[in-house]
C-alpha cells in the first residue's frame, strides 16, 4: 500500500456500526487545487448523522454494486441510464446527479470522466486526477474495454480472474445463439431482467431478427427505456403464432411445452440448455484490459470470495503490481470518513 500513498491515494475500507464492513471500499485525495476528498466506490450509503463522503460512485445498477442505498443521497453520481434501472428495479427516486455515459461532472475541484465498459446498459468507468498527476480509474465490471483510458491507478473487478480455472475462460457463443434462433419457430431465452435481458434484445436485432419480441413486464419495461433502438418490444400477453420470447429463467417453465429454451449462462445448472452468454470479461480479458489501460499498480476490488486475491496474485506474477480488497488495511469507522 505504500505505493498507493506515494501515488497520492488512500484507499480505506470501512466498518459500519455493526463492526462489520461495509461493501468495496472509498478512495482518498487531493483535488487538483489541493481539496481533501473522499469517493466511496460502490458501496452503501453512510448514516446520515456521520460525515460523508463527497460522492458515492455507482458504476452500474446491479444490486452487488449497492445503488439501491447510494441512490437515495444527493452525493450519487451515476450515469442517466444507470438512474433509469435503479429507479425501475427499486422503485424509489435517484436522488443524486447523473452524468452521460462519455461526460464529465465536478465533484469538489475535481472533474470526474465517465467510459463505457459495455457491462450494462448505463455501465461506466470514472475516472479523475488528484493533485499531484495520478490518473485513477475504477471500471466496475467490464464486458468491453475498448474506451477505457491509460491511468496510473487501476481500481477493477475480478468476476472471472481466477486463470487456474477453466470456468473463467470462455468466448461468447454467437453462433450458438444464432442456431438457436433458428432452431424453431417459437424460440425463449432464459435471462435476467436487467443487464442480460437487454444483451438478448441487442443480439437478436445484430443477428437481423425485425420481429417483435415477447417479454415480461420488467424486462419490457427496462428495454425499452434504456436502450436506444430496441425495435418492436411487447408483452408477453400480446403475441400469438410465431413468437420469440425473453424471460427470467426461472419463468421459462411458464411458457408453452413446444417452445424450444435456452438459458443465457455460463452455468450448466440448468434444466434446459445453456448458451454462454457473458456481460463479463474472462481471465484473459481481464489481463489484456490491464494490458491495455496500463497502470502502475492494480486495486481488485469486487468481488467478494477468493477472485480478487488470485487475480491481483496473477497480476503480479506477470510483473503487474497489483493488490486486492483485503490487503487494504486503513480501516476507518463511519465517524472518521
Amino acid at each position: 500500500m505504500d505505493r498507493l500513498i506515494d501515488m497520492g491515494v488512500l484507499a480505506c475500507r470501512q466498518k459500519n456500526s455493526r463492526g462489520t464492513f461495509k461493501p468495496h471500499l472509498a478512495v482518498r485525495f487531493r483535488s487538483e487545487d489541493g481539496k481533501v476528498c473522499t469517493f466511496s466506490v460502490d458501496s452503501t450509503r453512510v448514516p446520515k448523522k456521520q460525515p460523508q463522503p463527497d460522492a458515492y460512485l455507482i458504476t452500474h445498477a446491479h444490486s452487488d454494486h449497492h445503488g439501491k442505498s447510494a441512490m437515495l443521497s444527493e452525493l450519487s453520481v451515476c450515469t442517466d441510464k444507470t438512474a433509469v434501472a435503479l429507479e425501475i428495479r427499486h422503485d424509489r427516486k435517484f436522488k443524486g446527479k447523473t452524468v452521460d455515459m462519455c461526460g464529465s461532472i465536478e465533484v469538489n475541484g475535481t472533474t470526474v470522466r465517465t467510459y463505457p465498459t459495455g457491462h450494462t446498459a448505463g455501465a461506466v468507468a470514472f475516472y479523475w486526477e488528484n493533485d499531484v498527476g495520478t490518473r485513477i480509474l475504477v471500471t466496475g465490471d467490464v464486458k468491453d474495454p475498448s474506451a477505457l483510458p491509460k491511468c496510473d491507478l487501476l481500481i477493477t473487478e475480478a468476476n472471472y480472474g481466477d486463470h487456474a480455472d477453466p470456468s473463467c475462460h470462455f468466448e461468447d457463443d454467437i453462433e450458438g445463439f444464432r442456431s438457436a434462433l433458428e432452431s424453431s419457430s417459437q424460440v425463449a431465452f432464459g435471462a435476467y431482467a436487467f443487464g442480460k435481458a437487454q444483451r438478448a434484445v441487442e443480439l437478436l436485432r445484430e443477428i437481423g431478427h425485425d420481429g417483435p419480441i415477447a417479454m415480461e413486464e420488467k424486462s419490457l419495461m427496462l428495454s425499452n427505456r434504456l436502450l436506444d433502438e430496441p425495435g418492436e418490444l411487447v408483452g408477453l400477453g400480446e403475441f400469438d403464432g410465431d413468437a420469440i420470447c425473453i424471460v427470467p429463467p426461472w419463468d421459462l417453465g411458464k411458457l408453452p411445452r413446444n417452445m424450444a429454451k435456452y438459458v443465457m449462462t455460463g452455468r450448466q445448472d440448468y434444466y434446459y440448455p445453456s448458451l454462454q452468454i457473458s456481460d463479463h470479461l474472462d481471465a484473459n480479458g481481464l489481463v489484456d484490459m490491464v494490458e491495455k489501460v496500463d497502470p502502475e499498480m492494480t486495486l481488485v476490488y469486487h468481488p467478494g470470495g477468493d477472485r480478487p486475491g488470485k487475480f491481483a496474485s496473477h497480476l503480479n506474477s506477470i510483473g503487474r503490481g497489483a493488490v486486492c480488497l483485503e490487503d487494504v488495511d486503513n480501516i476507518l469507522g463511519n465517524e472518521f470518513l
